[in-house]
């Protein structure tokens, strides 16, 4: 999975990211800490807000999925799995309260032999 497999004409598109996932815009948006107009309307889909959410998810799911081997069980790892050190909060729950740097510092230490 690469990054652009989340784009659009230069902008995340939660569509392609719902195809991907196999889900809905609206669960994307939810997934990213954003409300359903913000995938619904043209204007607040490129907004800077919703972009920047949208990246910081495909950043996190990007990085894991090929600890998986699929996107949809790299997804399913970003909505469920509980993360030590984060007082048993998901990656999912971590991003949408604007963590997603705490996430990937968290990954890239697993990468690195640190015990998180």
């Amino acid at each position: 999975m690469a990054l652009t497999d989340f784009a659009d004409k230069g902008l995340f598109a939660p569509r392609k990211m719902a195809e991907l996932f196999r889900t809905t815009s609206e669960d994307i948006a939810r997934t990213a800490g954003l409300g359903k107009d913000a995938v619904q309307r043209k204007d607040r889909v490129s907004s800077d807000k919703t972009q920047r959410r949208l990246r910081e998810m495909a950043e996190v799911l990007n990085k894991v999925e090929p600890r998986f081997g699929s996107a949809l069980m790299a997804y399913a790892w970003y909505r469920s799995e509980p993360l030590s050190g984060f007082s048993g909060q998901t990656a999912m729950q971590l991003v949408r309260a604007r963590r997603a740097e705490d996430v990937l510092d968290y990954l890239h230490a697993i990468d690195a032999g640190v015990h998180a």
